[in-house]
């Protein structure tokens, strides 16, 4: 999938740069006719993402860029209804790979050493694909996880010793999400979301801008319940009045969101070549959801508006030729009815370092 993307964004701004390029052609035309509207549109709009206020932002000089990252990865997941709450996480996970950039484009791969696959390990599949330019990002996210959680922290009243089921393995749960999500920022001339997070320009003078957008999420939560009953009621056979809900007895919960976003990030340059970054997005989405308890015959179908969010943090020391730092993304889903609430927190933490080459030609011209 990763792949695919990048050969459809690479033909498209291939054949962007071609329309260009003819632009500059020593071909013989009248020199009334006035040019093609599809090609100035074209032009416009690709100069558009890279239009910045040299005063605030320096763009990149290099062409290609080398990097090493690793990645940390978390989740975790909160069932809970009026009386009782479960909250299950997988351990965290800790990823290394290279990566190679040019222009626009930074593609590689992190694996963990201690599960050599391709995609992970076991039931667990994780793809995350961004782009940042000036005037708007796109965040892709495709996770399937289920096996490694644990039973971090059970709720079932005052009085009770929990203890026993903390940490405990529970292998009956699959979470599943897939989204895509896009913004623009509006103040995509002086403040630079790529300084922070892409490493492809530098942020000369703190800046910050409100953003704006839209998404889509597809997500699916299947749970054996009868092991998590069993699970439960065996960890706490020293209370044997203790019974799981069952409102948070279910098959399967599947539901999608049409969310609309609007948020605020601030780039502090607190030295020089160093960038703070902190930014955050509350997003109404709107659920359509199918879910089945297991105390109704049939399920409940409801339409509701909740708030999800998301957070990018990062830290960077760019010079131009070398540069490092950290960046986090936090992302929170929401849903719930009358009787049963359900959220979900993941993200990741990234560590890197890399080296830009290969100066550009309008670059070498200064020299």
């Amino acid at each position: 999938m990763l792949r695919v993307l990048a050969i459809v964004i690479l033909l498209t701004y291939c054949e962007a740069e071609a329309l260009l390029a003819a632009d500059h052609l020593s071909l013989p035309v009248d020199s009334a006719r006035k040019p093609r509207p599809i090609r100035e549109t074209v032009k416009q709009t690709i100069r558009g993402f890279d239009r910045l206020d040299h005063d605030y932002i320096e763009p990149q000089r290099y062409e290609f860029t080398v990097m090493m990252q690793a990645t940390r990865t978390f989740e975790s997941f909160l069932l809970s209804s009026d009386t009782q709450s479960i909250l299950l996480a997988p351990d965290d996970q800790m990823k290394y790979g290279p990566y190679f950039g040019w222009r626009w484009f930074f593609l590689g791969y992190t694996f963990d050493l201690s599960h050599l696959s391709l995609f992970g390990n076991g039931s667990k599949r994780e793809l995350d694909f961004s782009i940042y330019s000036s005037q708007v990002g796109v965040d892709l996210f495709y996770r399937r996880t289920g096996e490694d959680y644990k039973l971090r922290e059970v709720r079932f009243g005052e009085g009770l010793d929990e203890q026993k089921i903390t940490e405990l393995p529970f292998d009956g749960i699959t979470v599943g999400i897939t989204g895509l999500n896009a913004y623009y920022i509006f103040n995509h001339g002086h403040f630079s979301y790529p300084a922070a997070f892409s490493q492809s320009t530098c942020q000369k003078v703190s800046c910050g801008s409100w953003m704006a957008g839209a998404g889509y999420t597809r997500n699916t939560l299947d749970m054996d319940f009868e092991k998590l009953k069993l699970t439960v009621e065996d960890a706490m056979s020293h209370a044997p009045d203790v019974k799981l809900d069952s409102a948070m007895m279910f098959d399967k919960i599947a539901y999608t969101d049409y969310s609309l976003s609007v948020g605020y990030a601030y780039n502090w340059v607190f030295a020089k070549n160093w960038l703070f970054c902190a930014s955050a997005q509350a997003a109404l989405a709107y659920k359509t959801t199918y879910g089945k308890t297991a105390d109704e015959t049939g399920g409940f179908d409801f339409r509701k508006v909740n708030v999800d969010g998301i957070g990018r943090f990062g830290m960077i020391y760019n010079n131009m030729r070398w540069y490092a730092g950290w960046s986090v993304i936090l992302r929170t889903n929401n849903y719930h009815t009358s009787r049963f609430t359900a959220n979900n927190v993941f993200g990741s933490m990234n560590a890197y370092v890399g080296y830009n080459f290969k100066l550009k030609k309008k670059y070498k011209n200064k020299q």
